[in-house]
């Protein structure tokens, strides 16, 4: 999508709020002893209070409103049974609609106290993810932000899942331009048109590579088996950079 009209910014910055303070809400929520589907059941009730249509399962049938994927699973996890308990890394992604606009945000979360590493990889992701979006305005290469993030990366040693990628939102939940690397690839020639939506989504992990899809059909694992954290905002191009949608109001 590329917002030519003031009125669709407004739409999608209230999508976003709302995505936004549902992730939040989550987060906070987020205890041992709970089970996966009980923090989605809060993150659906949130949505559905502000009028939103959680978008993996209205658009993709996903068995929940939010994608929450703990320890091995490293995204599209299915709300169900499992308990959540101290120690545990829990992503929590939330994508939903309203009045025909998307937005799409997603964290990690620490329960209670984890390994120093795990700590330094959690605010490592958070940062190659707001590298990533610095590199987002009108004009500049799509390839800047993998080759960022890809530089951050690997001067402190990570590795950057190489299958899961940013991606155009706004009308839909995945929309052009496609697929966006947030690693480094040498044959992507596409710009960043203004007015441009899209996510920024770095999957940093400590020598995972790729995500390879259970069982179930929806949970993605890292291969090798390796911690990895994602964090993700949905942001829009302008002259002056990025403006990120997906902020808590």
């Amino acid at each position: 999508m590329t917002i030519t009209r003031d009125e669709e910014l407004e739409a999608l910055k209230v999508i976003g709020r709302i995505v936004a303070d549902t992730l939040q809400a989550m987060g906070r929520a987020l205890e041992p002893g709970m089970t996966t589907a009980e923090l989605d059941a809060i993150g659906r009730a949130l949505l559905e209070r502000e009028g939103a249509l959680p978008a993996p399962e209205a658009v993709y049938d996903f068995p929940g409103a939010t994608c929450i994927s703990v320890n091995e699973e490293i995204a599209h996890g299915i709300p169900g049974a499992r308990v959540i308990r101290a120690g545990d890394l829990v992503n929590i992604d939330v994508s939903a609609s309203k009045d025909g606009y998307f937005a799409d945000t997603g964290a990690s979360f620490r329960v209670g106290r984890v390994a120093p590493s795990l700590q330094k990889l959690c605010r490592d992701g958070r940062k190659a993810m707001q590298i990533g979006v610095a590199q987002v305005a009108s004009g500049r290469p799509l390839a800047g932000i993998g080759q960022a993030i890809g530089r951050f990366a690997e001067a402190r040693g990570y590795t950057l899942i190489r299958n899961l990628a940013s991606h155009g939102v706004g009308r839909s939940l995945h929309e052009e331009p496609g697929e966006i690397p947030t690693w480094p690839v040498s044959n992507e020639r596409r710009r960043i048109n203004r007015g441009l939506v899209l996510t920024v989504e770095p999957f940093l992990s400590r020598g995972g590579l790729w995500a390879n899809e259970g069982r179930d059909g929806w949970t993605l694992y890292s291969e090798p088996r390796a911690a990895v954290v994602q964090y993700e905002h949905t942001v829009v191009a302008t002259d002056r950079g990025p403006l990120v949608l997906t902020m808590p109001g």
